[in-house]
């Protein structure tokens, strides 16, 4: 039997795949998990509530903004859905400095600030800066210049990434990447405040029960007897368009896979060899983080802090508690803190060298504020742009959409971006298998 569409994946890009698509379609979502949303998953503890890392809604897009008024409609909507002015910060030098780095000099150490402030003028003068970075490490000393290089850029990226900045690409920061104007870092730099920079100055969050309540929304309006739970893609036959899903066979006319593309990939049992040394070459970093509740309300008001140097366990800490109170009981505070280690690590001493670092920072007042800190891990995190990304991508993707296979989503696609994107992914790709050249069978 044909089962028309496959969705493989409950993550937002497939429960958004399955909302767009007409209601006479022939479609069957599968979600490996107990329960869908994906990353977009939130954990409660004892009142704590702790999503998988920060899971801020930015939103650009018309079509998105019309979808989550619908999803959080009239009046509803300012009881349900918050939206909150970013407040990040950086420390590093031991002080607090407003993000992004590159146009907030001020406060820093003199020297530092010199350092960064010349560096930045000499880079805008080089007419080198025009040209083609070779790779991140480089574009960052071509765009910002030595200094901020050194004090934020490559240390940051470095921890954030899990490798170093010279062996990723630049090509895939120009959205994420704030490039201020030369009076933006010399104002920033004396004081005079510049406006916020970066794609996230706003986003919009529930404000009960963390980023899983988005999900709960989307779920409420698709057909509960085409969402299949504990169903996972086991494998793939081209030839024949049958996919083994939960121990059960399924043909399908088209196949939405929001599973990482190497794991896609894998399962598929008649992929050409010439294609797999292009699965072998995507890499991808891990990103363990601690849940951490306290006692006590946080010590400072931002929602997330970037950490740069390398003597501090974690490059980010988020307080989910400053930007939506009911993440916390009342006078306690919930946290994500990222964590810099991929390698091997001693549980036991992990939690108190945490500690003693976010102490150090500013973050906590006291050891005495812990609760609890439970350590948590996601598998895939972050894609890295090397050398061999685009190549792969460009021998992977076209060969199974003429298969009949569309990998979408953050993993699936196999990029960096925001749930947004994963929102727009799943819309794009049901209109793109429902247009008069598209796959789809009705039902």
């Amino acid at each position: 039997m044909d089962d028309g569409v496959l969705i493989v994946g409950g993550g937002l890009t497939g429960l958004s795949t399955a909302l767009h698509l007409p209601a006479s379609a022939s479609w069957q979502l599968f979600e490996k998990d107990a329960r869908p949303g994906g990353h977009a998953r939130t954990e409660c503890r004892d009142g704590f509530y702790f999503d998988k890392t920060g899971h801020w809604l930015h939103l650009r897009d018309p079509g998105i903004m019309s979808l989550v008024g619908e999803l959080f409609p009239g009046d509803r909507s300012s009881h349900e859905l918050t939206k909150v002015d970013r407040k990040a910060r950086i420390y590093s030098s031991g002080v607090l400095t407003r993000y992004p780095f590159q146009a907030n000099l001020f406060g820093l150490p003199p020297s530092v600030i010199s350092e960064c402030l010349l560096g930045f003028i000499e880079a805008q003068q080089d007419a080198r800066s025009t040209e083609p970075a070779q790779n991140f490490a480089d574009f960052c000393d071509k765009r910002f210049g030595k200094g901020i290089s050194r004090h934020f850029m490559l240390p940051y990226n470095r921890k954030l990434w899990g490798v170093d900045p010279s062996e990723i690409t630049a090509a895939w920061c120009s959205r994420f990447v704030p490039i201020p104007k030369l009076a933006d870092v010399v104002k920033g730099a004396v004081g005079d405040t510049p406006p916020e920079l970066g794609y996230n100055a706003h986003f919009l969050y529930p404000r009960e029960g963390g980023i899983e309540t988005l999900v709960h929304r989307i779920v409420e309006k698709l057909p509960k007897e085409r969402l299949h739970k504990g169903a996972e893609l086991q494998q793939v036959e081209l030839q024949t368009k049958t996919a083994v899903i939960g121990g059960d066979r399924h043909r399908y006319s088209a196949m939405v896979a929001t599973l990482p593309l190497p794991e896609l990939c894998r399962r598929i049992i008649d992929l050409p060899s010439h294609l797999v040394p292009f699965v072998d070459a995507l890499r991808c970093t891990p990103v363990r983080y601690l849940n951490v509740a306290t006692k006590v309300p946080p010590r400072s008001d931002y929602h997330w802090l970037y950490v740069p140097e390398e003597k501090y366990p974690f490059y980010r800490v988020g307080v989910y508690s400053n930007a939506v109170p009911s993440m916390a009981p009342p006078g306690c505070g919930s946290f994500y803190v990222e964590l810099s280690e991929r390698g091997s690590i001693d549980v036991a001493k992990l939690v108190p060298d945490v500690l003693d670092a976010l102490v150090a920072a500013g973050v906590l007042h006291s050891k005495e504020d812990l609760l609890f800190a439970d350590l948590r891990e996601i598998e895939y995190a972050y894609v890295v742009f090397d050398d061999n990304y685009y190549p792969a991508l460009a021998a992977l993707m076209p060969f199974l959409e003429q298969h009949g296979i569309y990998p979408r989503g953050r993993y699936g696609s196999w990029t960096y971006n925001s749930m947004e994107d994963c929102l727009m992914l799943g819309r794009d790709v049901a209109a793109q298998l429902t247009s008069p050249s598209g796959m789809l069978k009705k039902k």
